[in-house]
């Protein structure tokens, strides 16, 4: 199932992708000839988390973003395997079915776990990997739990539910309804199995110690006000060679949320870069 809305070149397209195991939500904006970015959402959110982020970034990219198998419009099929390598192969297949060679692969939260798992499964499709407060490894969470049950969260007001997820923020943001809504459609068995994947993924090797050896560029940019993750952890990224790693003051854990002008100008300054240093010449 498809829906367009066709601005010539820039073309602005959802569509649904069945796989073997689900149905995969996907967007795409800016024009199909350019250089593509791909950008996977956080636990519990979903490819909506990227919405003010896009317009910014489409002048020089064709921006696809998908919601993850569990989230978003994508499907919640019973007995779903969530595990990382089940993710990122789906995403894999869908950058396939899409005729993407390459792309640059941005991860928000735990979506640069995914990031960091697909550039080592599919290291033929990862051209780059930015990371924006993704926390290396389980020993820079701080974050404190909170008890969510399909149950009792129906019942919150849109005043609880920010609440709830304020630590996803820094200290006063005034907290947009798109994102209170998002949280409102979790289905929280995907939620769960999400997060204990990401866990065990983590668990098992920390994303420096995967990074390193793939040999792509690396973009990490952390809110120095983060209340989830250690924003002194981002240091831990300068073990993988020629890494640029960006502290954002009076950030929290979201800034593609919190200030997209600032985050998106990083962002098109690291692929820039790059596209220099492939065709020096330009």
């Amino acid at each position: 199932m498809t829906t367009s809305e066709n601005t010539s070149h820039l073309a602005a397209e959802e569509t649904t992708l069945s796989l073997p195991d689900g149905e995969i939500h996907v967007c795409q904006d800016g024009p199909r000839e350019a250089p593509v970015l791909l950008l996977i959402h956080g636990t519990g959110a979903s490819a909506r988390s990227w919405e003010p982020m896009v317009p910014l970034l489409t002048g020089s990219h064709r921006v696809i973003r998908i919601d993850l198998l569990g989230c978003g419009r994508s499907g919640k099929p019973d007995g779903a395997s969530y595990a990382v390598a089940d993710q990122v192969r789906r995403v894999a297949a869908v950058l396939d079915r899409l005729g993407v060679d390459h792309a640059c692969v941005g991860g928000h939260s735990s979506g640069g776990v995914f990031a960091t798992a697909l550039a080592e499964q599919r290291p033929d499709l990862v051209s780059a990997v930015v990371l924006i407060n993704t926390g290396p490894h389980m020993a820079a969470s701080i974050a404190k739990e909170v008890p969510l049950r399909a149950g009792s969260w129906t019942d919150l007001t849109d005043d609880q539910i920010r609440l709830a997820v304020s630590d996803g923020f820094h200290e006063g943001f005034a907290i947009p309804q798109d994102f209170v809504d998002q949280f409102r459609d979790i289905d929280f068995h995907a939620f769960g199995a999400i997060s204990q994947a990401i866990r065990a993924f983590l668990g098992e090797r920390s994303l420096p110690a995967r990074l390193a050896p793939l040999g792509k560029p690396l973009l990490v940019l952390f809110g120095a006000e983060d209340r989830r993750w250690n924003p002194a952890s981002a240091a831990d990224y300068r073990a993988v060679p020629g890494t640029k790693v960006r502290t954002l003051p009076g950030l929290g854990h979201s800034p593609n949320l919190e200030d997209p002008p600032r985050t998106a100008e990083l962002l098109l300054a690291f692929t820039e870069g790059l596209r220099q240093e492939e065709h020096p010449r330009e």
